[in-house]
């Protein structure tokens, strides 16, 4: 696992490269990228959403009633996509089938996502972090994949090793929902040696999956404690309300 991006390279090319052809991951159809332009449009098209929660909201709405009356502790959450057909599948293959080949356009997405809120960007990136034996069964973090990508696109820091889990719990995925915040609290730390650089400092959690938001708002706790000044939530997609499915 990469440690630390701090800054992005910038180089040139004497040579431009064209891109090689490759099957689109949903329609199978040729094209240039791993999911084709026609595939986003038709299967994530932009959508209002809370501000707080990342969850689909009428339009002209900034905060959903759940999150009015209990505010989670995160500024602000961004996702792409719904955790929906086509991208449920997608996103597992990335996650526990190591087909990292859907980082890039993954990363992207999000990130098109993220320019298009109208709030301060973070200055430091953080993936939510996986145990250690997680890591060693899959081999790579998926939220580090994402978080190191757009920390090159948006000019921002990202640190592996500053957000630590100490806890190794049951996965999220396993449990009832009524029971995921009490899984993961106390699972994450900072980096004790790191405290110093998180102080003050603007902060983006990164995931690929939102469900409850357990995961998400227990970081942002922790993040905060420790003097971040403010954190905001990435993720790649947001489950939705059991009646939007």
């Amino acid at each position: 696992m990469d440690g630390q991006y701090i800054e992005p390279v910038l180089f040139s090319r004497l040579i431009a490269t064209p891109p090689l052809p490759s099957l689109c991951a949903v329609c199978h159809a040729w094209g240039t990228r791993r999911v084709c332009a026609t595939c986003l449009v038709r299967f994530a098209p932009p959508a209002d959403r809370c501000r707080q929660c990342a969850l689909q909201v009428p339009p002209g709405t900034r905060v959903c009633g759940a999150c009015l009356q209990d505010p989670p502790p995160h500024e602000r959450c961004i996702a792409a996509l719904d955790y929906s057909y086509p991208w449920d599948a997608l996103i597992a293959r990335f996650k526990f089938s190591s087909a990292l080949e859907l980082a890039p356009v993954f990363a992207q997405h999000l990130m098109a996502a993220v320019r298009r809120s109208d709030d301060a960007q973070p200055m430091l990136l953080l993936p939510v972090p996986l145990s250690r034996q997680r890591l060693r069964e899959r081999g790579y973090n998926q939220a580090w994949e994402l978080a190191r990508r757009l920390a090159r696109a948006s000019h921002n820091a990202a640190d592996a090793r500053l957000l630590l889990r100490v806890k190794d719990t049951p996965h999220q995925l396993a449990l009832p929902l009524s029971q995921r915040a009490a899984n993961v609290r106390g699972a994450f730390a900072v980096e004790p040696r790191k405290r110093a650089e998180l102080r003050g400092r603007h902060v983006a959690v990164v995931d690929d999956v939102m469900t409850t938001g357990a995961t998400a708002a227990e970081a942002a706790r922790v993040l905060l404690q420790a003097g971040a000044a403010q954190v905001q939530v990435w993720v790649l997609a947001r489950t939705p309300r059991p009646e939007d499915r």
